[in-house]
């Protein structure tokens, strides 16, 4: 009788994932034009460029890297990045470049990315002074005096989400005759985060676009444009660095946030659906990570880093034969557990930087 009802149950339950699938497979369709957010996020960057600032800004996270529009949004937080174009950085030991795209200035204030004792974190030193050549358009350096610079990260705690500024604004309602949308008046939270854009890939992560992949994610194309969009750096000290004053103020933080849309983008509609429903998971459950890492709630970042990972080391079969999306999470969950008994969450891009052991 044990053995029929274990049977019973079984199908039960296959029963409820095969539903649960097909209505996420039925509601998370393609976003075929823009919503609140794109509309609010577009605004914010034209705003942006045209108060004459030598700002350029890009969306990030959620924005960004979603291409499904399920029922229950995916989109939280709007995140915008910005850089000056009068600055940028190069990995220490490189030449200063002699060209650079046209959104920079005719003068670019350089710095040199030099590590930290955290894998990942870096500090930035002035290095020299760019300026444009009119005959031939390319750029000749002058050395300046080394220094150490401050991080860029916001100054008052009471705004700071990480490396970001946190603010809310209420966005008005907008017309439909506008748009072809109905856009109520809402409240929007936003983190806006400074950085200095370094054009070239960086050293720690050196051997992410070489490194074997069994199942041919990232494909080639993908790996280039990864690399070719270079990286940033970000205003955020490692945790074991905020209690020193000094290094908090000067400690940065290495950002793949470009890469990373890049590489959500290329997924297929059921990964982003799993990244979706872990995410949701993740925030109504509050996970906590195992107590001997001594870690807090488990962040968007290491779903993240669990879905990368699983995108490359997982064949593409795994992901689309007898798709069940609830099986799948599952099993994603399984291994986060695992990461977290060993107390180990591996960076996807930095080989030798461990995400648990900053928390």
């Amino acid at each position: 009788m044990h053995s029929v009802n274990s049977v019973v149950i079984m199908a039960e339950d296959r029963i409820r994932e095969e539903i649960i699938t097909n209505f996420f497979l039925n509601t998370c369709q393609l976003r075929r034009r823009m919503n609140q957010n794109d509309l609010y996020v577009l605004g914010i960057c034209a705003g942006a460029v045209s108060d004459g600032a030598d700002v350029i800004p890009l969306t990030t996270g959620s924005v960004a890297e979603f291409y499904i529009e399920p029922m229950l949004s995916c989109i939280g937080d709007v995140d915008i990045m910005y850089h000056f174009s009068h600055v940028l950085a190069i990995p220490a030991g490189y030449t200063p470049p002699t060209h650079l795209p046209g959104e920079f200035d005719s003068r670019v204030k350089v710095y040199e990315v030099v590590d930290s004792e955290f894998p990942g974190y870096v500090y930035l030193v002035k290095s020299c002074l760019l300026t444009e050549c009119v005959d031939d358009g390319k750029y000749n350096a002058v050395q300046c005096k080394r220094l150490i610079a401050a991080n860029l990260g916001p100054d008052d705690d009471h705004w700071r989400h990480g490396p970001a500024i946190a603010y809310s604004e209420t966005i008005a309602a907008i017309p439909t005759d506008c748009y072809n949308l109905r856009l109520a008046e809402s409240h929007q939270s936003i983190d806006a985060v400074r950085c200095i854009r370094c054009l070239i890939w960086p050293p720690a992560a050196a051997d992410w676009p070489t490194r074997h992949r069994s199942y041919g994610w990232p494909d080639s194309a993908t790996v280039d444009r990864v690399v070719s969009n270079g990286c940033d750096v970000v205003g955020v000290a490692h945790h074991l660095s905020r209690q020193d004053e000094w290094t908090s103020k000067c400690q940065c933080r290495m950002s793949f946030s470009r890469a990373e849309i890049v590489l959500l983008n290329s997924w297929m509609p059921s990964q982003q659906i799993v990244y979706h429903m872990l995410r949701i998971f993740m925030k109504s459950k509050q996970l906590k990570a195992a107590d001997h890492t001594g870690a807090g709630t488990i962040s968007n970042y290491h779903i993240k880093t669990l879905m990368l990972w699983a995108s490359e080391l997982k064949s593409r079969s795994w992901w689309t034969d007898d798709l069940n999306l609830v099986r799948i999470c599952v099993q994603l969950l399984h291994i986060l557990a695992v990461w977290q008994t060993n107390a180990r969450c591996q960076h996807y891009f930095i080989s030798h930087c461990n995400l648990f052991d900053k928390l």
